[in-house]
């Protein structure tokens, strides 16, 4: 198939990209490579899918999802099959500082992406939600099922008016939707603003970590390789009607029509002091830890409940926290030389 992947050189984009490309599809990516984090790693990713045995199969333009123009050209000159929507601006704490930018990536960029599969009858749209979605609810594992109505942070906000933007284009023009709401994603070139990065950098450098919360986080770390296999395993599955749906008693996560919204996590939650001891374990040094409280925006825990993405796609998280830290660890020695 011929699929675009938008935010190509971020984390998850440029991992879903090389999987596509490995299995034999034509990949179309974008990014603006803005600066929210070092860009060289942004430009190196790009350089390793066009330097891949498969890079025939990728192109790469240097674009803005918000580009209204720019991306109504796009639709219109390629005529993708599919799309895989990960760009956006992203980070908590990040959009208590610079809101605008969240309006602009998260909203009016996610508009012209529906757009362009409205105008150019797309097979499906598979895009990333969050779980920050699930904001003040303290039920656990979060499920699908639970009330998605109160974010703590405008990123959550974004992430939720995504998925109803997506319901209201599949209502309205039959467009099959998927949202992913990720949950704390990490491994081999990841995100530099991320705690398993941040805290690698300053271990290997000799600087205080600083441990919000006093330690008492849970994070649902989610390893990159069983993020992509979720995100592809979605992506072939197209979103159908619930046949069974009804409004008197709504399923949140189905709809009439073809639009669902999955969990997509290791269904692990680790307890923050925990994933540091291991890391240290990798490092084979000790951090020096700064408790804080926590932080504005922050939830204390995440716990994913996959089984409705295990039933319907055969999604199977399989990498322990261990063996993904280790992955990053050797990749983060490699790759800047420590």
């Amino acid at each position: 198939m011929k699929i675009l992947v938008t935010g190509a050189a971020g984390f998850i984009g440029a991992a879903v990209s090389r999987y596509l490309l490995d299995r034999g599809d034509t990949v179309v990516g974008i990014d603006n490579i803005n600066d929210y984090y070092d860009v060289k790693l942004k430009h190196a990713r790009l350089q390793s899918l066009q330097e891949s045995q498969h890079a025939e199969r990728f192109s790469f333009i240097k674009m803005g999802v918000e580009d209204r123009e720019a991306m109504a050209r796009l639709f219109e000159d390629e005529q993708f099959e599919r799309v895989v929507h990960l760009a956006a601006q992203a980070g908590v704490r990040y959009s208590i500082e610079n809101p605008h930018a969240y309006v602009d990536a998260n909203l009016v960029g996610f508009m012209n992406i529906l757009e362009g599969c409205r105008h150019h009858n797309i097979a499906h749209l598979v895009y990333a939600s969050s779980s920050s979605v699930y904001g003040a609810n303290e039920t656990m594992p979060f499920s699908e099922q639970h009330n998605v109505d109160h974010p703590v942070s405008l990123y959550a906000a974004s992430k939720k008016a995504n998925e109803l933007m997506a319901h209201t284009y599949s209502h309205l023009y039959n467009l099959p939707t998927t949202g992913l709401r990720f949950f704390t994603v990490y491994g081999p070139w990841g995100r530099p603003d991320m705690a398993l990065f941040k805290f690698t950098r300053a271990i290997l450098a000799g600087d205080t970590i600083d441990v919000y919360n006093y330690g008492n986080h849970h994070r649902d770390f989610t390893y990159i390789d069983d993020i992509v296999e979720g995100v592809v395993r979605s992506l072939d599955r197209i979103a159908q009607p619930n046949v069974q749906w009804s409004g008197k008693n709504p399923d949140p996560a189905s709809s009439k029509a073809p639009w669902k919204v999955y969990n997509i996590g290791a269904q692990t939650p680790v307890h923050l002091l925990e994933f540091i001891e291991t890391l240290e374990q990798a490092l084979g040094k000790e951090a020096n830890k700064n408790l804080l409280p926590m932080q504005p925006g922050d939830v204390p825990d995440t716990y994913a409940n996959v089984e409705d993405l295990v039933r319907d796609t055969g999604y199977r998280p399989s990498t322990s926290i261990k063996q993904g830290i280790g992955e990053f660890v050797n990749w983060y020695r490699s790759f800047y030389k420590v």
